[in-house]
């Protein structure tokens, strides 16, 4: 059973969110301030599979837990709830480690399509027997058992998301690939968002491996159509 922290200070809204979470077959932990997030993360020693957080909050907002998950786990999902629809507020939730954002008011059924789509990408692990376990593109050594990307022999710090992002670009280097198929191919062909996660989860990627972030060279912008891996030779 995927396990879930739901953090919301409005009682009915976590009460909602909690009760059709259980009917959807998910263990549930909900509390309803920040605080009380980081202390449940900790009795729990980090088992959960997807964190629900609510990001306007008194006392430790929302912003703020996902920030400390972050420096203690890439592995665990984390969707961020909030009133705001604002673009600056999807990107700083998304550039603060965030995998998705969903505004209020949400149907359930579109918060328990983000919350299984998460799970899937967080639980996306297996290696095909037949696959090598390692690609290397330049510098790059990716390895499909560990999950793990290297760039002069030194891990790069990367959520599941972004591990999901190398991953494709370095199943298809030196292809031109479009939003879209970025978008289907991680978030899955059903995400209720836009194609923006995209764009900001591609910014996060290369502030942890470009050189000089603002001029790649690993990932290159095709502009107008979405991105492309060059290992560095492009």
């Amino acid at each position: 059973m995927k396990k879930v922290l739901v953090c919301e200070d409005e009682d009915s809204i976590r009460e909602f969110v909690v009760i059709n979470l259980v009917r959807s077959g998910y263990e549930v932990v909900d509390v309803n301030c920040g605080e009380d997030a980081l202390k449940a993360y900790e009795e729990n020693e980090g088992g959960f599979d997807v964190a629900l957080l609510d990001i306007m909050m008194p006392g430790i907002d929302g912003m703020q837990v996902c920030k400390k998950i972050r420096e203690k786990n890439n592995s665990v999902g984390i969707i961020m709830l909030s009133a705001k629809s604002q673009e600056m507020d999807k990107i700083s939730c998304l550039m603060s480690g965030a995998d998705d954002y969903i505004t209020k008011p949400f149907s359930i059924s579109e918060l328990i399509a983000r919350v299984d789509a998460v799970c899937r990408r967080v639980n996306r692990s297996a290696v095909k027997p037949e696959e090598a376990s390692t690609i290397t593109s330049g510098p790059f050594v990716l390895n499909l058992k560990s999950r793990t990307v290297l760039k002069n022999n030194k891990q790069i710090d990367l959520t599941q998301v972004e591990y999901q992002i190398m991953e494709y670009f370095f199943k298809n280097q030196n292809a031109a690939l479009d939003r879209s198929s970025i978008l289907n191919h991680i978030w899955g062909e059903s995400y209720y968002g836009d194609d923006k996660i995209v764009d900001v989860n591609i910014r996060r990627i290369r502030m942890k491996i470009e050189d000089e972030p603002s001029n790649p060279k690993y990932i290159l912008t095709i502009w107008g159509f979405g991105y492309k891996w060059s290992g560095g030779n492009g």
